[in-house]
């Protein structure tokens, strides 16, 4: 995976790559703060920095426009609703139990801090959306887990190229 994401974006500054990698679905900083560090060689703090931004960008657009963009797609295509209701049954069913626990900005917070697959940005996002949580108590929320796991990625993969190099 690593590869083609290298020859899509070798033309671009490191930065600029850095950031679009990071906006992808699944991959977001899970990949793109071990790419920033070991490919493009960025600083710690920067390889965070663009990570960050990256996984908030779509994060934001999601949180602003899903209640909308998930109305039309459900109205207009029936794959597009199987695909909705299939992702809002996992990620409600990820989410329920720490929100139940902690409450709507600290769930969410954790929720998206813990770098596991689905369990990012774009899925808090939606669990967001899912549980009616306010836009103003999300956003802040999804920013914190993001940066929760931007250390975590970053001291996991420091810890292992130091353990094993």
């Amino acid at each position: 995976m690593f590869d083609q994401y290298l020859i899509w974006f070798r033309d671009l500054p490191p930065a600029l790559a850095t950031l679009i990698i990071a906006m992808i679905p699944i991959a977001e900083l899970r990949v793109s703060i071990p790419v920033a560090l070991e490919v493009y060689h960025l600083s710690i703090p920067s390889a965070i920095f663009w990570s960050v931004l990256g996984d908030m960008i779509p994060a934001t657009l999601i949180i602003m426009f899903i209640d909308r963009l998930a109305a039309w797609g459900c109205r207009h295509s029936k794959r597009t609703e199987h695909f909705y209701q299939r992702m809002a049954k996992r990620t409600a069913k990820k989410f329920e139990k720490g929100y139940l626990k902690y409450g709507a900005a600290v769930a969410l917070a954790l929720f998206v801090g813990v770098p596991l697959p689905m369990t990012g940005s774009w899925s808090g996002a939606l669990a967001a959306f899912l549980f009616g949580i306010p836009k103003r108590v999300a956003l802040p929320a999804i920013l914190v887990g993001v940066c929760l796991a931007a250390g975590v990625v970053a001291l996991a993969y420091l810890g292992l190229v130091k353990l094993f190099f």
